[in-house]
């Protein structure tokens, strides 16, 4: 996780604070909204694999390639939007769902295998 620290997610999170203050969309942005709006987004991003193939997945165009990243950022920003309006600190909680992962599936037991951890 060295990539991506607490400070950069702040750095997003204020940013995403100021532009929603300056278009005064402080009112539209409730927990229920942001994650409505989080899975439209969601959708969106899944529209861009829409009957591509495994293998096709993998190797997107140019224009393919713009359109995932336009999407995962709408992602990432409502996810660090919704974060901010619940005080939510993300860096820990992603830390503390990476331990709770690692509990759950301990690679001696599932290693190779895409089951979920209540099935093995």
């Amino acid at each position: 996780m060295s990539a991506v620290n607490n400070d950069s997610l702040e750095l997003l999170k204020l940013a995403m604070r100021q532009f929603a203050q300056d278009r005064e969309w402080e009112q539209f942005h409730s927990p229920k909204n942001l994650s409505m709006a989080l899975a439209g987004e969601m959708a969106e991003l899944l529209d861009c694999f829409r009957w591509l193939t495994e293998e096709q997945s993998y190797d997107l165009d140019s224009e393919q390639m713009s359109a995932v990243q336009d999407e995962l950022a709408d992602v990432l920003l409502f996810t660090v939007r919704l974060a901010d309006k619940l005080n939510v600190d993300l860096f820990t909680a992603a830390k503390d769902k990476i331990a709770k992962n690692t509990e759950r599936y301990p690679a001696e037991k599932v290693k190779g295998s895409a089951k979920k951890y209540d099935q093995y």
